[in-house]
């Protein structure tokens, strides 16, 4: 199998792209808007218009744990290319989206009754090209990929090729004419349109102050008891926008970067992320990274200030407890489909400033196993251990317990997996799910034993900040 290749203009803006591409069927943007560090954050890739899409609703699993990846499994064995030695991870291939639900396909878990926003629990394409910005070489390329002749496809290869040119040729579609999952047509409420945060914004959550402060003692009860050590609460934030997802992303792209942000448009549904966190990231040789996030202050106005804020955090027992609480989970989940002795930890704790706010980042590697892939690995892990608590399964037993709504894309993950088996994908953290005139926003954070339940308030709408600000 082969590939062609269009050498683009190394100044092609990424949301003008955006723009041209944006009534096709399943769009999708992954892009590393702030390169704060560039082992994370060197490619950006857009693709749209999916030769096959498989679409997985919460109430289809099948009675096997690992089906709703054996597709994607299949699939990535029918690629096998003879690929060009400057090939990028992604350039075509598997993408897509996977709610937390999608956790219930691996694991018997309750969830709550509460599902407004339909998300569904898998969204993924076969994608067969990508225009790839290359951060660190400052190029931009259209690659297609040639797939064999079992795979069927609407364009061949060249014909494929010529359609990217033809876009890019093209003024972009008005947004009020292209499709959106974000446009007004239905007399859509969510659930929870009761408790406004702040006096002078729309936006609405599903829990008052109070009755998130007593959730989380609740939850500080569950650790007393010895149910767990750990479990990551959250509150559903809402508000209207009569805007479409494409300019929702441009106000998060310009206004709160991050390293994994990201758009998925198909349909009714759209998803804007501006996340700091990678899940999982596995190279074409099997070696497998995962950096969990645990740990949050505010930004500072003042450099010396935030450098007080920063070492305060950097020092925080607490935190850094809780830091190492899912580092060790995550060893474990690894370990499920890596080599025997290859599983550690090569950072811990380091403190890493983001747009908004300051964080604990903890870095864990392995090697696959030669009986394993990325879906094995994925099946094993997911979702992250950084958003559910431990021990993960009796936590998310809790956290569906005690949220009121589904999770639906937040805390899930979109990931991408290129021919030669690289795969990348994020923590859908700082994320809004567009429905209907509304966006939905989850913020949240992890309790243990000496969490005050006032703090851990505050420090989600000091998360959401910067989300509240895009909205404005």
């Amino acid at each position: 199998m082969r590939f062609l290749r269009l050498e683009l203009d190394h100044h092609l803006p990424i949301a003008e792209t955006l723009a041209r591409f944006q009534a096709d069927p399943c769009l999708l943007l992954l892009d590393s808007a702030a390169r704060h560090r560039e082992r994370d954050a060197r490619y950006s890739v857009l693709t749209a218009d999916p030769v096959a899409l498989h679409r997985l609703d919460h109430a289809s699993y099948s009675s096997s744990p690992f089906s709703p990846l054996r597709i994607w499994q299949q699939h990535l064995a029918e690629l096998a290319p003879d690929a060009p030695a400057d090939l990028p991870p992604f350039a075509g291939g598997i993408a897509g989206l996977m709610s937390y639900e999608l956790g219930e396909a691996f694991e018997r878990l309750p969830r709550p009754t509460q599902a407004d926003f339909q998300t569904p629990a898998l969204l993924a394409g076969l994608f067969d090209w990508a225009i790839v910005w290359d951060h660190l070489a400052g190029t931009v390329t259209a690659w297609v990929l040639d797939l064999p002749s079992a795979v069927s496809r609407p364009l061949s290869a060249t014909d494929r090729l010529n359609w990217i040119r033809q876009r890019l040729a093209q003024p972009p579609v008005p947004s009020d004419v292209a499709p959106t999952a974000a446009a007004v047509t239905s007399p859509f409420h969510p659930s929870g349109f009761r408790h406004q945060i702040d006096p002078t914004t729309a936006v609405y959550s599903d829990f008052s102050r109070d009755e998130y402060v007593a959730t989380v003692a609740r939850v500080i009860e569950y650790i007393r008891a010895g149910d767990i050590f750990q479990a990551n609460l959250s509150q559903r934030l809402s508000a209207p926008w009569d805007g479409t997802a494409i300019e929702l992303y441009q106000r998060v792209r310009q206004r709160n970067p991050a390293p994994f942000c990201g758009l998925l448009q198909h349909e009714d549904v759209a998803i804007v992320s501006a996340s700091p966190e990678r899940f999982l990231k596995v190279n074409r040789h099997g070696h497998v990274e995962t950096r969990p996030i645990k740990g949050t202050r505010r930004r500072q106005a003042s450099p010396i200030a935030d450098l007080f804020v920063g070492n305060e955090l950097a020092g925080s027992e607490k935190d850094r407890a809780e830091n190492v609480m899912i580092v060790d989970l995550l060893r474990n989940d690894l370990s499920r489909a890596c080599q025997a002795g290859s599983v550690r930890v090569t950072g811990l704790c380091e403190l890493e400033r983001f747009e908004t706010v300051l964080h604990l980042v903890s870095t864990v590697v392995g090697q696959l196993r030669p009986d394993r892939d990325v879906w094995h690995l994925m099946a094993g892990c997911f979702p992250g251990g950084s958003i559910t608590g431990a021990p993960k399964i009796r936590a998310m037993q809790i956290i569906a317990e005690l949220e009121r709504s589904i999770r639906g894309a937040y805390c899930g993950s979109l990931f991408a997996c290129g021919p030669l088996g690289d795969f990348d994908s994020s923590i859908l953290i700082r994320t809004f799910t567009l429905r209907d005139g509304w966006v939905q926003f989850p913020v949240g954070g992890g309790i243990v034993a000496d969490s005050d339940p006032l703090d851990e308030y505050r420090e989600t709408l000091h998360k959401a900040s910067g989300m509240i600000r895009v909205l404005r």
